[in-house]
């Protein structure tokens, strides 16, 4: 990867929480509980799955850094959304936990020199993986679960139309009803 093209993916990179809050913006969160299938996660699971994967990217990135060529713990996505309770857990303090995470992260590795981006650690299910390939993945993490989430909201839509408003009917050749006021004085 030339210098260019990982400034383009650390932009990219460092820019995925405000993309996360502005397609949020787009769904009504009566809808963010909605799964269109069992196997299938909800948008509020998967705000807490990008908390919880941001968390482990955040030490993962700092062992390429500081420990190269060590262990890097892996994570089970579907067995820690099943085992933590998201329904429970707050999306305001997970999205905070993304911005604050990936803004500390991205600060870190844009200062990095060349030679850092060649470290690698043992990646338990991807063997041995280097940070510049990290970032690759990295950067497209939160982009691929918007366009899920995206998934969820087109199904939702189509299975709950909108509602339209409702207009007042006015019978035709009847004239406004008139308002009477009535005072009491002495």
């Amino acid at each position: 990867m030339t210098r260019e093209e990982r400034r383009h993916k650390l932009e990219s990179f460092g820019r995925a929480p405000a993309l996360l809050s502005a397609a949020l913006r787009h769904y009504p969160k009566k809808m963010w509980l909605y799964k269109p299938a069992p196997e299938r996660w909800s948008i509020h699971e998967v705000i807490l799955h990008l908390a919880d994967s941001e968390a482990s990217s955040y030490v993962r990135c700092r062992s390429f850094i500081a420990e190269p060529g060590s262990p890097a713990q892996d994570f089970d996505p579907a067995r820690w959304a099943g085992s933590l309770g998201y329904f429970h857990q707050s999306t305001r303090e997970a999205l905070e936990i993304i911005r604050r995470l990936r803004k500390m992260t991205y600060q870190l590795i844009v200062t990095l020199p060349d030679a850092v981006w060649a470290h690698t650690v043992d990646h338990a299910g991807n063997g041995e993986i280097s940070l510049e390939r990290w970032i690759e993945i990295q950067e497209r993490h939160i982009p691929h679960h918007l366009e899920q989430m995206k998934q969820n909201y087109d199904v939702w839509l189509a299975t709950h139309p909108p509602r339209k408003p409702a207009t007042p009917s006015v019978k035709s050749g009847m004239a406004p009803a008139r308002m009477i006021t009535l005072s009491a004085s002495l």
